[in-house]
């Protein structure tokens, strides 16, 4: 059973959330104190993605953005209100308590609609891009947060021909959509992957035109070119699980100051053994044939750095099998663990993901 499987020493969770974390808290995000080992990140060639404004200078392919760099900040006139807004809204949908019981529950989401979405088109299809929220957060946040600052942001990207219009899913791996302390969000992280494949993607691209025909599991596979999953700190975790697990749904991936854990825990990283299944993961599914791309980032004063840093180290030691055309890494430079650091990396990762 994968709950036996993922069962946690309760002591070694306790030991370490007692000894090596520390909760503070920056509105209603939470920020990780503490110190890590850091080793050194060599700054790249000069290269340019966008201009000072934000806008795209190329539409660059898979393979042609150097494998490490710098994230670009978001222009500070993005986190206005643009004359373009999208719209927010709030839905519903059938679950299980995967983490729990396997009791039917509903869940909630958020969906970030762009400016001229018309449910009546049918012929218009759109990228969609799913973002996860970290440890003792909530769905609704990425999109009200800071005055709404991630929202204007995905408009002005719009507006500005940043990228294609998009439709935006906030989910939630908390069964009630509430902060929950650490031992149970970490159980329902590592069964989320269950409520994305079999109840919110199919919620989501049932009701909203992406480039799913349908619901069905035929028709998400299909489309796996035109979706994309990112997470911040436990969210990051998160969408690491979305790669071991979903890859016949998802093409990109955007982790954002965490590793993996499908060996180990927080605290208990293992590096070698994560990238040596991922190295079988890709082999035994063909993924270089289907495709796949990992944009993966953090701050360079992020409190994990060192445990999202040294998977990528890693990652990125076996050139021959992480390729530029499918793992790159990019950090930000004094970046710390907060919600203004996720939406940077929001703002790099999507025009690489989807382009006009």
């Amino acid at each position: 059973m994968l709950s036996d499987i993922w069962r946690i020493d309760g002591k070694r969770i306790v030991a370490a959330i007692l000894l090596t974390v520390v909760f503070s808290y920056t509105g209603k995000l939470c920020v990780y104190a503490g110190t890590v080992k850091r080793t050194a990140l060599e700054k790249p060639r000069t290269f340019t993605i966008f201009r000072d404004t934000g806008t795209i200078v190329e539409n660059l392919p898979a393979g042609s953005l150097p494998q490490k760099g710098w994230t670009n900040p978001v222009p500070a006139s993005y986190f206005t209100e643009t004359g373009k807004k999208g719209t927010v809204e709030r839905i519903s949908y059938s679950s299980k308590d995967y983490a729990g019981e396997g009791n039917d529950i509903t869940k909630t989401a958020y969906v970030y609609l762009p400016y001229g979405y018309d449910s009546k088109d049918k012929n218009k299809h759109y990228n969609i891009f799913y973002m996860m929220h970290g440890l003792e957060c909530t769905a609704d946040q990425l999109f009200f947060e800071g005055g709404g600052k991630a929202k204007n942001m995905l408009d002005h990207m719009i507006e500005a021909g940043d990228i294609p219009p998009v439709i935006v899913v906030a989910a939630t791996f908390d069964a009630d959509n509430s902060p929950q302390d650490f031992i149970r969000s970490e159980s329902e992280v590592r069964q989320f992957h269950n409520d994305f494949a079999n109840h919110l993607m199919p919620a989501v691209e049932g009701q909203y035109h992406t480039y799913a025909a349908s619901a069905s599991k035929k028709d998400l596979m299909a489309s796996r070119d035109h979706r994309a999953f990112g997470g911040f700190s436990l969210g990051a975790v998160a969408t690491w699980f979305e790669f071991c697990y979903n890859y016949d749904f998802i093409h990109y991936y955007a982790p954002m100051s965490a590793s993996c854990w499908y060996y180990g825990g927080y605290g208990d990283y293992q590096s070698k053994e994560t990238c040596d299944f991922f190295e079988k993961l890709i082999r035994d599914n063909d993924l270089n044939e289907k495709g796949y791309y990992i944009y993966a980032c953090t701050g360079t004063n992020d409190s994990l750095f060192g445990q999202m840093n040294n998977q990528m180290n890693e990652m990125l030691s076996r050139s021959t099998v992480f390729t530029p055309e499918h793992v790159v890494y990019y950090l930000k430079n004094g970046g710390i663990h907060d919600f203004n650091s996720s939406v940077e990396y929001i703002f790099n990762a999507l025009p690489v993901f989807f382009k006009r």
